[in-house]
């Protein structure tokens, strides 16, 4: 595993030292943020809700909101149509929560991941027929709904797409599109999730007919939600939502987002975007894995504690279910990669099996991705042929633009540049696999198949006192664009006797250095047992967190490396 320590101009990384009064380590933090003074770090330390930027500023959002006052004093209804992972469930509901607040009538759909597969469907279309509606709401798709919003036009039905896909040239003939990333969008910030153009829609709604929008009820845990899942930057105005959203959601009374707390173990627990996307965001994935994405949508909305607590149990039990597929296909999808891709020559990996639940097929790539360090794909076929794909990215390749180039062997595909989907027929994958493992082996480099620790600098374990630990928690929330700081301590001594635990897959042990000996845990760094008991020194790259157990706390470091230092 290769370090790599960003190189920060030491004259800005002095000057922050000196107006932050700070160490040089954690001077070195701030400029690897890009902050080059005090006054420019000043929004990023102190997120406040006042730094959201005008809905309006977001391209056809006068045009949405417009259309959307047509059918409020008349009670015509509206349909907000979601996906089924966790943005589009928590957008919807969302949408669907505030619309209501604010006086409009409102269904939802969510489609079938096997029957009805992703985005705007002709049968939520004609859910809308069946209702009375004139008007569908997009929630985290539709921005390649060409067929469909003109299916809906054709049988008088209005559509607003909000999205946040990577668009095509050109776009589907709705009543407005509102996605930040189209051409012409000049809205500051391009990187809200589905959910987060939700959020903006109804901000905008909300001004528009004189409410406060923050007094719509659970709005900022919604959208917190969604925008930690989605693994969107938590950075300028994402970065504002998820930490007011998190206080929020600490202290909710909502039956439903207190019931999926509670199944996470998270309950009057410290909060964190980590947190909620390893505890929270699995469970309501899977009302969509493993079955009816509506169940999700129905506990995210529901105000009844009986109705939330027997929802929550539900999906608590499915995502075991899932947990357990998901291990089987990662095992199978080990054996393939034995049998079918050469890793000496190519930088790509896909696989295609007909006994593959499409449902956790994005889990099982991003497994592989993680563990091989490639470009992967992960397909499963129906018993038709058709199969759908899920594919997850390393830093360096641009799915999207990738999957673009190879669009000739596909049905369809979209995405972002770190995860898309593709559909393509059973004929046409090896055609496929091999025109994308060509293209992803002529954009990377073997160099690029070795995984990589961006580390802030080196420090030594005396750095990491109160006023550290201090800032590391200013620093906060983490996520995409603001991960957990991870460094670098040079020579440090084993004390005692390292132990491996969890089935042997985990290390703990202590270090000392410099008269001070702090505690290590490393996850799923069992196999670097040997390098612990040499005698010689250690190099660890490491987070430095705080540890919670039996009530207790202490400080330790979450180790991502070790090498045995010889000099």
């Amino acid at each position: 595993m290769r370090w790599i320590f960003p190189e920060p101009d030491p004259d800005i990384v002095r000057n922050l030292a000196g107006e932050f009064k700070c160490s040089e380590i954690l001077a070195r933090v701030i400029a690897n943020r890009q902050f080059t003074s005090l006054e420019a770090a000043r929004p990023f330390f102190n997120p406040d809700l006042t730094q959201l930027y005008d809905p309006f500023l977001m391209k056809d959002m006068d045009r949405a909101v417009e259309r959307i006052l047509v059918n409020h004093h008349p009670g015509i209804p509206i349909l907000i149509f979601g996906d089924y992972d966790v943005d589009g469930t928590t957008g919807a509901a969302l949408l669907t929560t505030a619309l209501q607040e604010l006086g409009f009538k409102t269904s939802i759909e969510v489609p079938d991941r096997e029957r009805d597969g992703y985005g705007l469907s002709i049968r939520g279309i004609e859910r809308a027929r069946d209702l009375g509606a004139d008007l569908i709401i997009t929630c985290d798709c539709g921005i390649n709904a060409f067929d469909e919003v003109d299916y809906a036009r054709k049988v008088g039905i209005d559509v607003i797409i909000t999205d946040h896909h990577t668009p095509d040239a050109s776009l589907p003939r709705a009543a407005a599109v509102l996605n930040p990333k189209q051409e012409g969008c000049t809205y500051p910030f391009k990187g809200l999730c589905g959910g987060g153009v939700a959020f903006k829609l109804s901000q905008a709604l909300a001004r528009t007919l004189k409410k406060n929008w923050m007094e719509i009820p659970y709005i900022l845990e919604l959208v917190t939600l969604g925008t930690a899942a989605d693994m969107v930057p938590i950075l300028d105005e994402n970065r504002v939502l998820v930490s007011h959203g998190i206080e929020r959601l600490q202290e909710t009374d909502h039956a439903g987002l207190r019931a999926l707390l509670r199944a996470a173990n998270l309950l009057n627990r410290e909060l964190t975007v980590s947190r909620l996307v390893f505890g929270v965001a699995p469970r309501i994935n899977a009302a969509g894995r493993m079955g009816d994405a509506a169940r999700a949508v129905k506990l995210l909305i529901s105000s009844d504690e009986q109705e939330a607590l027997q929802l929550s149990e539900a999906l608590d039990k499915e995502n075991c279910r899932r947990q357990a597929i998901q291990q089987e296909m990662v095992n199978e999808a080990l054996r393939m990669i034995h049998s079918e891709i050469d890793l000496q020559r190519d930088f790509a990996i896909v696989l295609g099996h007909e006994d593959w639940s499409q449902g956790v097929i994005g889990i099982v790539a991003s497994r592989i991705k993680e563990q091989y360090h490639r470009p992967t794909i992960i397909i499963a076929f129906d018993q038709k042929g058709k199969g759908k794909g899920s594919a997850r990215s390393i830093t360096g390749l641009d799915l999207y633009e990738t999957l673009s180039e190879c669009q000739d062997y596909l049905e369809g595909f979209g995405g972002h540049p770190m995860a898309a989907g593709c559909t393509l027929s059973r004929d046409q994958f090896f055609a496929f696999r091999t025109a994308f493992t060509r293209t992803c082996n002529a954009k990377l480099s073997s160099e690029d198949m070795e995984p990589r620790l961006i580390l802030e600098g080196e420090l030594t374990l005396t750095d990491i006192d109160s006023r550290f630990m201090r800032f590391l928690e200013k620093l906060s929330p983490y996520g995409p664009g603001n991960m957990r700081p991870k460094f670098a301590a040079r020579g440090l001594q084993v004390m005692g006797n390292p132990r491996l635990v969890g089935n042997g897959d985990h290390l703990k042990f202590k270090v000392k250095q410099g008269g001070r000996t702090m505690d290590a845990i490393g996850f799923n760094l069992g196999d670097c047992y040997e390098k612990l008991i040499t005698g010689w020194p250690i190099d660890l790259a490491f987070v430095v967190e705080i540890n919670e157990w039996q009530g207790e706390t202490n400080l330790q470091l979450n180790v991502r490396d070790i090498r045995v230092n010889q000099n």
